[in-house]
């Protein structure tokens, strides 16, 4: 009996976090693999991460009021603020960061991620979702 109550532990998944399914790749009575994909967990936590180029950064603080335009809802803005700046541009944590040894030099600026978060998410909750287009508006000064 202890066995059985063990096995059926193993058939129930529990969320880390608090969310909805956005794609479901399982159906009830399906047999599952090590290491499959079952589903895409959205957490309820709402956040927007801009790719600012690396000289836009220079008076951008933690803290400070964002202005967000979304593509889909054109006639809303949202508002937030700055929450966090990477240490570090994206390309370096890429699965495959870029390296030219091509012996020439060539500057390119770079994108850093900004974490904004926004100051009412329960209204935007049930609006935003992962891969849509903003427009973020950081005031600097």
């Amino acid at each position: 009996m202890e066995q059985a109550q063990l096995d059926l532990s193993y058939t129930r998944l529990s969320a880390p976090v608090a969310g909805h399914i956005a794609h479901k790749n399982v159906a009830v009575g399906d047999y599952v693999q090590i290491g499959q994909n079952l589903m895409a967990l959205v957490p309820n936590d709402v956040w927007v991460t801009a790719n600012f180029k690396e000289t836009q950064l220079d008076h951008m603080r933690a803290g400070q009021p964002v202005e967000i335009d979304i593509d889909a809802y054109p006639e809303r803005t949202f508002r937030g603020h700055v929450d966090s700046i990477q240490a570090g541009s994206g390309a370096v944590f890429a699965l495959l960061p870029p390296e030219n040894a091509t012996g020439n030099y060539v500057k390119v600026v770079q994108r850093v991620p900004v974490k904004i978060v926004l100051d009412d998410p329960s209204n935007a909750r049930r609006l935003l979702g992962p891969g849509m287009s903003v427009v973020p508006y950081v005031r600097i000064r």
